[in-house]
């Protein structure tokens, strides 16, 4: 053979050998990832090929299953109150994927779980159907109910979060303006245009506001400095006096900021008196004394900074919450009224008024109680857990007495609940650097106690960029004071 030809023939065979090596590696090395790949459209078939377990609110199910005719997906998800629990289900389309609990417990809820694999060679045997297990959620219905209602009555783009401060349960989660998951449950060209439209959509009904979206906290984050001046030693007696003067000057700036309630009521306020008026210049100062690091540590231990890639809110991913490292003076100030650039999750604040009413204990949020098998046997039950002790006892005490103070006498009154102790606190936050163009966002957060020790805490967050309401009727207390209050008596007043 001549060196030519040799060549040519040394080439060929090294190309076949790379196709023999390429074909083996795909078969075995990576046959599992392609099996189970998202865009394998036999994973789909086999998703829809038999009807999904559900997804329970307190003992009913929110979703179910349709069969369909004329494509190779014989059922179709169906939802029950699609817009109110969609933060909760996510969706689970035969076109547009799968998202939230729908996707996170796939392998349950299509019975693809390798648990089941001994209920599969029965099914087999006896001719019986596939079925998917169930995923039981913390949600109260009423809670639920009642959160949804209050922000779709002011028309209002928001979110509302309420949890079991003793357990971390997710007992509310809704986001408005929200969207049917059942309207794109199939894989029509018709349903791929309504996901479409709600993918385009300027009101963002995809969004999932408690846990996807930050904001500015504003005044609701007074509680978290308020505890980080306690803890500290900046502040040791909340009835003291201050020497924050009202208009407060900014540290290393000419700007200066007052507060709503007046110089004369504001100026050198007791910590408790700033709490009841939201008194900026005592939050301000106190900020400020206990520095951007004592400030950050403390706003850690409830949560902020966290990996979004964490189990920091159990079985639902969220966006990282954001106390800035190296804060200059005047970044470290604003912080303690709520506002520079310090963001915020609607779950985020949920979270430190739940620790501050479980006396500094911080426990781990989650929205899955339990999941059973096809014939309901357990196989797997969520047990409490204490993500960190945030504050002492008696600085989260304190910090009760403030909030149940400004509950009675302040600007939370408007969740005052016969025969419950509450507190709260109202917020307004400042966006963008026109305040006087820009609409803010209003916040309230609250919890409620009953005598029997049961309680719950409330965040809600309100965008009334779309609401028909005068720049001067913005207000946490007046927007999201009634909503928390249904909320709380959903739960605690429920017969």
């Amino acid at each position: 053979m001549n060196r030519p030809l040799r060549h040519i023939a040394i080439f060929c065979g090294l190309l076949m050998l790379a196709l023999l090596i390429r074909t083996n590696w795909i078969q075995f090395a990576k046959s599992e990832e392609l099996a189970t790949h998202e865009h394998n459209r036999r994973v789909k078939i086999t998703q829809f090929a038999t009807p999904r377990g559900d997804i329970i609110v307190d003992g009913k199910a929110i979703t179910g299953s349709k069969e369909v005719e004329g494509t190779d997906f014989k059922y179709q998800r169906t939802f029950k109150q699609g817009a109110m629990y969609a933060p909760v289900t996510g969706y689970a389309s035969q076109a547009q994927g799968m998202s939230l609990l729908e996707k996170t417990y796939d392998p349950i809820l299509s019975g693809q779980d390798e648990r089941f694999a001994f209920r599969h060679a029965k099914d087999i045997l006896t001719g019986e159907e596939r079925r998917g297990g169930d995923v039981i959620t913390t949600i109260d219905s009423k809670a639920q109910e009642a959160a949804y209602k209050g922000l779709t009555d002011l028309d209002a783009r928001g979110a509302v979060v309420a949890l079991d401060p003793a357990t971390g349960k997710v007992l509310a989660l809704v986001s408005t303006p929200s969207y049917d998951p059942s309207v794109f449950a199939g894989n029509s060209f018709k349903e791929g245009d309504k996901f479409q439209s709600l993918v385009d959509a300027k009101s963002k009904p995809l969004a999932n506001r408690p846990l996807r979206e930050t904001f500015p906290p504003g005044s609701t984050f007074k509680i978290l400095t308020a505890a980080a001046a306690l803890e500290h030693g900046v502040v040791t007696d909340v009835d003291a006096p201050s020497k924050a003067t009202s208009p407060y000057k900014l540290p290393l700036s000419s700007s200066t900021i007052s507060s709503e309630a007046g110089d004369a009521t504001c100026s050198k306020a007791s910590m408790k008196t700033a709490m009841q008026y939201s008194c900026n210049n005592v939050f301000l100062d106190a900020a400020l004394q206990v520095g951007d690091e004592g400030m950050r540590e403390t706003a850690e231990k409830f949560g902020f900074n966290a990996d979004v890639y964490s189990e920091s809110f159990g079985d639902m991913l969220a966006t990282k919450s954001l106390y800035p490292a190296e804060l200059d003076k005047p970044g470290t100030a604003l912080t303690g009224m709520g506002q520079g650039s310090l963001t915020s999750t609607p779950m985020q604040m949920a979270m430190v008024t739940a620790a501050l009413a479980n006396d500094g204990k911080l426990m781990q949020p989650y929205i899955v109680d339990e999941l059973r098998g096809p014939d309901l046997s357990t196989l797997e039950k969520h047990e409490p857990e204490l993500k960190s002790q945030a504050v002492s006892a008696e600085t989260a005490q304190k910090v009760q007495e403030m909030m149940e103070f400004t509950a009675k006498e302040g600007s939370a009154q408007r969740a005052l609940i016969d025969g419950v102790t509450v507190g709260g606190k109202t917020g307004t936050a400042q966006r963008g650097n026109d305040v006087t163009k820009e609409v803010p966002y209003g916040w309230f957060v609250s919890y409620g106690k009953k005598s029997d020790g049961q309680s719950v805490a409330v965040a809600v967050f309100i965008d009334p960029t779309a609401m028909d309401i005068s720049r001067s009727d913005i207000s946490g207390g007046g927007l999201g004071g009634p909503i928390a209050k249904k909320v709380m008596e959903a739960v605690l007043l429920r017969k």
